[in-house]
């Protein structure tokens, strides 16, 4: 089988994940507008306690699937073997995470009417099989099955959600909603294991590895969901849960476009770990902290200028203190930038997975520990706070474990230049608010200036990772429209 465009893959991908977090951040003025930041705050909670069950339901199998896959690209009999011991495997975890989520949450409890709907999006995770066209570098299938279903949901929010009271309808929506996404996938199937038979399937010899990148998964997974747990525990107005949740759906709005490669990076670091191809996982990573870079300074200086001007806009009356928010947790799309780098794009598809859950399992607990201290001093800015502190940590350890093998002086001077741009790009920006300061044509004027500014910069210092990307532009439009 021959290798995918790793350029078309990210975009593909980029789509997809942006679509997921996009068509939410549509639907988010008005939503912020009808449910308000109680009802907001309510779904928030209770979504992330649902997803400590899709965590422990899944047990790392969409990962470490993806892998698998990725080992077995040019072995058809192989690949089915594990698609199908893998699916058996999850339907049978997610089975067990069903029953006890049943029996605590969906019985009785203040939020049990809410519990019941999001089993849906437990049920969507037994069904969820996107791990194999990742493994195989088919990003396009998972791309354009879900967009029509995202689309619909979409317009179901604005067609039946109109009062604080269709929280529950909302819910309903996009639980469904991912359920349905899940199951178009599997029409795929018949096309990959046409011909191909298998005589023998054996499921207990996965539950090993699988556990040990589980591991890795979860301690990661907790350490993204701890704040919002917390947060929502410690703090009895669930209002400071919805203004945290609103300032985090734009940082991961950004985060997805930075770790997007990172997602076709690993079956492709995978497969060429698996191959002893060493130069290029070392070329790959050097490209990859370079997109990282050019990426993540200006959108954490971008957040912090328009923020006080975007809140108002986006959310409406009464999210104010998400402007603050947004400005203090900016730093995470850089800090995850790079650990996306070097733990799922290098430790992860090579199979370091105790050094990587060592990194992230540190951040877990300064995370847990901060929390505790700075939510009870300053409640959603506290948690803001634990979440830059905890990834600091993680970064520092990988760095730390992979100093033997990574070139990380020559990498971080990569930065320099676009860190320079950037605060170009921020004064330039900030300079604007004297013409307009508020409302809508400042936020455009803001980015407009910004962008500018920032790809003259590096345009005049003839970055080589930007060139490279025009140069391909280029190439693609002259081989497309160059005999016309």
């Amino acid at each position: 089988m021959p290798r995918k465009s790793i350029t078309k893959n990210y975009l593909y991908n980029l789509t997809y994940q942006i679509l997921i977090l996009i068509l939410p951040l549509i639907t988010t003025p008005y939503l912020s507008r009808v449910l308000g930041a109680n009802g907001t705050g309510i779904y928030s909670y209770t979504y992330t306690i649902v997803n400590y069950f899709v965590l422990f339901g899944s047990l790392g199998v969409s990962l470490y699937g993806q892998r698998e896959i990725a080992y077995a690209q040019q072995k058809k009999q192989k690949r089915k073997q594990v698609f199908i011991e893998l699916v058996l495997f999850r339907f049978i975890t997610i089975s067990i995470s069903t029953i006890i989520y049943f029996i605590f949450f969906i019985k009785s409890g203040v939020y049990s009417k809410y519990y019941k709907i999001l089993l849906f999006e437990i049920l969507a995770c037994a069904f969820d099989i996107s791990w194999f066209f990742q493994g195989l570098e088919e990003f396009k299938k998972t791309v354009t099955r879900n967009i029509l279903v995202r689309t619909i949901s979409v317009a179901l929010i604005f067609i039946f959600v109109k009062k604080q009271e269709d929280l529950t309808i909302y819910m309903y929506i996009y639980s469904v909603a991912d359920f349905i996404g899940n199951l178009t996938l599997w029409f795929y199937l018949p096309k990959y294991f046409r011909g191909v038979k298998i005589s023998k399937i054996n499921i207990t010899h996965q539950i090993k590895p699988i556990i040990l990148l589980f591991i890795p998964q979860v301690t990661l997974k907790l350490y993204n969901m701890l704040d919002t747990t917390m947060l929502g525990k410690m703090v009895e107005n669930k209002a400071e849960t919805g203004y945290y949740e609103q300032s985090q759906k734009v940082i991961r709005l950004l985060l997805t476009v930075v770790t997007s490669l990172g997602t076709v990076m690993i079956p492709r670091m995978a497969n060429m770990f698996a191959n002893g191809e060493k130069k290029q996982i070392d070329y790959y990573m050097k490209r990859s902290f370079s997109f990282v870079f050019l990426l993540s300074f200006p959108m954490m200086f971008g957040v912090i200028s328009i923020a006080k001007a975007f809140t108002p806009v986006f959310f409406g009356k009464g999210y104010e203190k998400a402007a603050i928010l947004m400005s203090i947790i900016s730093p995470i799309v850089l800090l995850m930038g790079i650990a996306n780098v070097l733990g799922n794009q290098y430790l992860l598809p090579t199979k370091r997975q105790k050094e990587y859950t060592i990194s992230v399992g540190a951040g877990v607990i300064v995370n847990f520990i901060f929390n505790y201290i700075f939510i009870s001093l300053w409640t959603s800015i506290g948690a803001c706070i634990a979440t830059v502190l905890s990834q600091v940590v993680v970064d520092y350890m990988q760095f730390r474990q992979l100093k033997n093998e990574v070139n990380f002086k020559s990498i971080m001077k990569l930065s320099n230049k676009y860190l320079f741009a950037s605060i170009i790009m921020f004064i330039a920006c900030n300079l604007t608010k004297l013409i307009i300061s508020t409302g809508i044509w400042s936020i455009v004027l803001q980015v407009v200036v910004g962008v500018v500014v920032y790809v003259a910069i590096l345009i005049k210092t003839k970055d080589e990772y930007l060139y490279m990307l025009l140069r391909k532009l280029h190439d693609k439009y002259v081989s497309k429209f160059g005999n016309d």
